[in-house]
Parts: structure tokens; sequence; C-alpha cells
């Protein structure tokens, strides 16, 4: 079964990871236009990848992105997938759950999304939503019409129930490793200040206006909430065939080029090989080729 590569920003699988202790912030002796020249060949070197991923057809890649708001999941997105086949890529993005989506379990929307072998998956959110917005908020519990509906104000009652969730997402991130999914999961750590100097450029911006909404302050309010979530999701379901990444956010174009270089190794490792013919179809090549009709 896959299992990942090492790297300084990989959360630990032994629920060590701090994430106060973590940063958010790093420095590099290259100049933006080297980073983002870096960057194009990371981005070749995965559209590279990917046909090679499609021809082995054995492994599928799933890319799991989660972080608080203003972070830069949507442009990190598109600068990983970007000048990868349209045809050998597809992305999700997991908002409120619609009346269909509550009619099941809180797995089942992001399953039906899952990506086929040969394919890169995204998922922008992703059922970790229910271990994080929804522990935030537990009161949004109430409209998911759950069968077992845990007291909201009995703690053991509610460690039970994120408990059972946690491990019901391990279990399902484990099956799919089994069959060949790649899980990559990325946890982009913006700290609080620069989230809100990008919200401040949502303001100022007339183009960003529509980007900015008063839910986004409400949210940010709730911050050492939701510190308190990721840290608990990210010590106890980064595995080694699902790892997390806590990726330094702050720099957006270094955070994107380590994104797209963790993928790259990650996805060399698993040594894909082009189909290799027999001999037998081997020699029929030549008879093809002389059946080929071509004007010089």
């Amino acid at each position: 079964m896959f299992n990942t590569i090492d790297h300084p920003f990989l959360v630990p699988t032994d629920g060590s990871f701090s994430l106060k202790q973590s940063t958010t912030s790093i420095s590099s002796s290259k100049t933006e236009k080297d980073i983002k020249q870096d960057l194009r060949q990371d981005q070749k070197d995965l559209d590279d990848l990917q046909r090679l991923l499609y021809a082995h057809n054995q492994f599928s890649v799933l890319l799991v992105f989660q972080a608080m708001d203003a972070a830069g999941k949507d442009s990190t997105i598109r600068a990983v997938l970007k000048g990868i086949d349209p045809a050998g890529c597809q992305a999700f993005s997991f908002k409120q759950p619609s009346k269909e989506e509550l009619d099941h379990d809180f797995l089942w929307r992001t399953a039906k999304s899952l990506p086929e072998r040969g394919r890169i998956g995204v998922f922008n959110r992703s059922y970790y939503e229910e271990v994080l917005v929804v522990k935030v908020h537990p009161e949004y519990l109430a409209g998911q019409r759950l069968p077992y509906q845990p007291n909201i104000s009995d703690n053991a009652a509610m460690n039970k129930f994120w408990n059972d969730r946690y491990e019901s997402i391990i279990d399902h991130e484990k099956h799919l490793a089994r069959n060949g999914t790649i899980v990559l999961k990325f946890f982009l750590n913006v700290s609080r200040e620069e989230q809100h100097r990008r919200f401040l450029s949502r303001i100022e911006n007339p183009k960003k206006n529509w980007k900015f909404s008063d839910s986004d302050l409400a949210e940010s309010a709730l911050w050492d909430k939701y510190q308190e979530a990721y840290q608990k999701v990210l010590n106890t379901t980064s595995k080694p065939w699902a790892p997390w990444y806590a990726i330094p956010a702050d720099n957006k174009p270094l955070m994107r080029h380590m994104v797209c270089e963790v993928i790259r190794d990650n996805l060399l490792q698993l040594n894909l090989q082009y189909p290799q013919l027999n001999d037998e179809d081997t020699a029929k090549l030549q008879s093809y080729k002389e059946q080929l009709i071509i004007t010089e």
C-alpha cells in the first residue's frame, strides 16, 4: 500500500503535531520570479505524470484541500492543475450540504465524486468539514436528521461522536488506499493577521468585493476554536497512506510551489510505467505499418 514521502511539513502520524508551533510563513533565497519558474517546471512534470498515470491505469489520485477562509485554496488548486489535460483531472467544491446530501451519510456526497483510475481528483473542502465546521458549530447537527442524535451539552457523548467520525474517515481513506487511490491532504496554514490582510484587499478592491462576506469575519472570530479542531483532525487522521501536509500559506507563490512539488514527488515513487506490448503484438506492428497509406 502507498506510503508518503518525507517532507519538512508532513504532519507526523504519531499524534505529536503542534499547530501552535508550526509556521505559517517561510522565506526563500530565490526571487519570486525564480519560484514561479520552478512552479512552471513542476506543472510540466505533473502533466507528464498524469499522462503516465492514465496509461498505467492502476492508480488514481485524490487531493484534499482544507484551510481557513482566504488561505488560498482556489488559487492553489488552479496553480496545481494548470497545464494538465482537462480530461485527466476533476475538481469539486463542497459547501453547505444540500437536502439530498443530508439524506445520506456524511461521506456519501464526496464518495460519489471520487476520481477513477488514471485521473487526479481535487476536493476543495471535503468530508473533513464534518469534523471542523460542524465541530465548531455543533448546532448544525440538528439539521442532519441523525438517527442517534448526540446531546451537544454532554461532553462525553460529543467526544464519542467525534471519535466515531474520525474512525469513519480513517477507515474510508484506508479503503481507498488499499484500492489504489493515492490520498494527499493539504492544510494551508495561514496566519490570522495574513487572513485579515486578504480580507482588507477584498474590501478595498472592487473586483474582489464579491469574495467578501460578513460571515468571513464571524468565522474568523472563532479562530481559536477552529485551530483546536484542526489540531485534532491533523493529529488523528494523518496516516502513512493518507498523510496531511501543513503547508505555510502566508507566502502564496512558495505555498503553491511546495504543494505541486509534494504531489509530483509522491507520484514519482509509484514507478508508473507505460503498457508494454508482448512479443507477438510488437511483431505485428511492422505489418500494420505497411498497411498505412501516406502520401509523401
